[in-house]
């Protein structure tokens, strides 16, 4: 009977070790084997062909992300959140749309400037424009969607990150920012944000534990990025093969600000991951969505998605989350039409 009741917990440490992504990957090439086997050859064909047209942009995020943790640079945007209130809300808002942090990393480091008593206005400014931008996030962009497209996706990062700021300082006084955190905060995610951070020293190369660090950071960052974009153009031959193009243009084509509504709307709930998001906006807006739309859908979800909202939830109470979602909706309506009429 022992055995019985202790049997499960094998399976769920054998099930906690097995990466989701990749799993999902196999899934779905299993489907088209086993349902569709004619889709099977050019769905594998087309994945590889796409992995290897962004492999340039991918190589060129992993060598940067690497080369800014062996050399420990990330420490250059601990001054960012000291001065006047305006000024910190500028310098968090650029430092956000521009640094390299997972969502995980945010946890820490926003804790760290919450308790050493950052204004939550500058905090804010930080946490909008951090999800949506960072120096992988961009190439990848700029390889698929062009680099009008990635320009403009950092320019809306910084500007979200101002809206949210500057607007949480014009109600600094009154009722709704008073006691806005929670009454525990996390102190870390057990990953890469609990390591301890180096000084700065550009010349990485030349210590063996900041060459170990970068040759780990390289590896880790070329899984991450490898399976979910594997994942991503799987997901995006299955959107051109399946779904009409007719469903797509008739919900979010047109040149109305209904369709940049509904992709904020849209992309808020649906957005899965980041670097999986570009090729599949590039395969609706082959599909007919318009760039307002496609802009609207990747903002809002790209500050909504789970990760992202999970570091904003742990920290702060439910108003100041639903301010962050609101901002989010609002400023990717903003950044879609402004978009929608540049494009």
């Amino acid at each position: 009977m022992a055995d019985l009741t202790q049997s499960p917990a094998p399976f769920r440490n054998i099930w906690s070790r097995i990466d989701k992504v990749l799993l999902t990957c196999a899934a779905i090439a299993l489907a088209l084997l086993l349902f569709d086997r004619p889709a099977f050859g050019p769905s594998v064909e087309d994945t590889i062909g796409a992995l290897i047209r962004t492999a340039p942009y991918i190589l060129f995020a992993i060598f940067a992300i690497a080369a800014m943790r062996a050399s420990g640079s990330e420490r250059l945007l601990d001054g960012a959140f000291h001065g006047a209130e305006a000024r910190m809300i500028l310098v968090a808002a650029l430092v956000g749309g521009l640094s390299p942090f997972c969502s995980c990393q945010v946890i820490p480091f926003v804790a760290a400037l919450l308790a050493a008593g950052a204004p939550i206005a500058a905090v804010m400014a930080f946490w909008l424009s951090s999800p949506l931008m960072d120096p992988s996030m961009f190439a990848i962009t700029a390889g698929e969607l062009g680099w009008g497209f990635a320009v403009a996706k950092t320019t809306a990062a910084v500007g979200m990150g101002l809206f949210g700021g500057f607007t949480l300082m014009a109600l600094k006084n009154s009722r709704f920012l008073q006691d806005p955190l929670k009454a525990q905060t996390p102190t870390g995610c057990g990953s890469c944000c609990g390591a301890p951070r180096l000084s700065v020293n550009w010349r990485f190369w030349q210590e063996a534990k900041r060459r170990r660090i970068f040759g780990q950071a390289a590896w880790e960052n070329l899984f991450f990025l490898g399976k979910w974009m594997t994942l991503a153009y799987l997901l995006e031959t299955l959107l051109i093969r399946y779904v009409p193009a007719e469903w797509i243009a008739s919900a979010l084509g047109g040149q109305g600000v209904w369709s940049t509504i509904l992709g904020a709307l849209l992309g808020a709930p649906a957005y899965l991951n980041g670097y999986a998001a570009v090729p599949l906006i590039g395969g609706l807006m082959d599909q007919g969505m318009t760039p307002g739309a496609a802009m609207a859908f990747v903002v809002a979800g790209g500050v909504s998605c789970i990760p992202a909202a999970v570091a904003v939830w742990a920290l702060v109470k439910p108003k100041i989350f639903a301010a962050y979602l609101g901002f989010a909706i609002v400023g990717a309506i903003i950044a879609g039409l402004i978009w929608g009429v540049i494009a």
